[in-house]
C-alpha cells in the first residue's frame, strides 16, 4: 500500500526489515542501546557485531530519542535507533510520536533519501498495535507535509495482522 505525500511515498509492506533495502533501517531500541532480542536481536544477527560496537558507543539514549549507527551487513547503510516506550511506564503516546519523530529528523540531519520503521514497541514492551498505527503515521504523514529531504518512508510490519492493522490506518487517514 502506498501513498504519496508531497515528494515523499510512504509505504506499507509486511516483512523482513533486516532486509530492507533502504538507506536506514529503524531499530525498535532499549535506552542502553543494547541488542537482544525481537527486531533489535534479528539486526544483530545480520548486521554483525559492528552495530553493537558503536552503540557501546554512544552508551544510550532517551526514551523518545533516536541515535544512527552504521548497518554493518545489512543490506541498509545505518541503523537508527529509536528508543520507544514501555507500557505502563507513563506518557507512552508522547514518548512514541517522539522516537518517530527524532528518527525522521536524525534521517534528515544525515541526509538520507528513505527510512523503514517497525512497529516501535509493540513487541516485549508491550504497546497496543492499534495506539502504535495511529501514533507513528501521524507523526510520519504530518512531518512529511513539512521540509524533507525524504523521498521514501516505509513501514515494514512483521506480520499480516500488523500490517492490517496499520493499513486500515492509513485508509482512515487518506480520506
Amino acid at each position: 500500500m502506498e501513498k504519496k505525500i508531497k515528494n515523499t511515498t510512504l509505504e506499507l509492506v509486511d516483512g523482513d526489515i533486516t532486509e530492507m533495502e533502504t538507506d536506514a533501517i529503524v531499530n525498535a531500541a532499549n535506552s542502553a542501546l543494547k541488542l537482544g532480542g525481537g527486531v533489535a536481536g534479528a539486526i544483530a544477527r545480520k548486521g554483525g557485531p559492528k552495530i553493537q560496537e558503536e552503540c557501546d558507543r554512544i552508551g544510550g539514549t532517551f526514551v523518545g530519542g533516536a541515535v544512527i549507527t552504521t548497518g554493518g551487513n545489512l543490506k541498509s547503510a545505518h541503523v537508527i535507533h529509536a528508543v520507544g516506550p514501555r507500557m505502563g511506564e507513563g506518557n507512552e503516546d508522547q514518548k512514541l510520536r517522539n522516537a518517530t519523530l527524532n528518527s525522521l529528523r536524525v534521517a534528515d540531519e544525515h541526509r538520507l533519501k528513505s527510512i523503514a520503521f517497525p512497529a516501535i514497541s509493540t513487541g516485549i514492551f508491550g504497546f497496543p498495535m492499534n495506539r502504535c498505527a495511529e501514533i507513528m503515521l501521524s507523526t510520519t504523514m504530518d512531518y512529511l507535509n513539512g521540509d524533507t529531504g525524504l523521498e521514501r518512508v516505509v513501514f515494514c510490519l512483521y506480520g499480516g495482522e500488523a500490517y492490517q492493522v496499520f493499513a486500515r490506518e492509513m485508509e482512515k487517514r487518506s480520506r
